[in-house]
């Protein structure tokens, strides 16, 4: 079975977008999965691996700053690298990310580059 990767964020146009940069950046994922909150993503990982995820984080219901802190206490989970894609510029947030244990981030906007570059080293 070919590399999986899990798209969190709210807004279904974004998820389109990062699903598109993913595949013209020529990474290679056989599938791209996508959720709407980091419960609806918890909820979906409870059925499905994945090799890697791209959450927003300011999303409704559950953010991604609280969807790390769940993952990292979920052993089955907790080792899924997560790269943060955020119009959140402040360092403060982006350090909450990566103490949690996220492995980046890209700010919005981003390009099919900026994807590879981040991406390339964790698949």
């Amino acid at each position: 079975m070919g590399k999986r990767v899990l798209v969190i964020d709210d807004s279904s146009t974004m998820r389109k977008i990062v699903s598109r940069s993913l595949r013209q950046a020529g990474l290679d994922f056989d599938e791209i999965l996508e959720a709407g909150d980091g419960q609806e993503a918890l909820n979906l990982l409870e059925n499905e691996s994945v090799d890697l995820i791209l959450s927003d984080i300011n999303m409704p219901n559950m953010d991604g700053i609280e969807f790390l802190r769940q993952k990292k206490d979920n052993a089955a989970i907790a080792g899924i690298p997560v790269v943060m894609i955020t119009t959140e510029g402040g360092s403060d947030i982006i350090g909450e990310a990566k103490s949690l244990g996220a492995a980046g981030n890209i700010k919005k906007p981003f390009t099919p580059d900026k994807i590879e570059e981040v991406l390339g080293g964790l698949i």
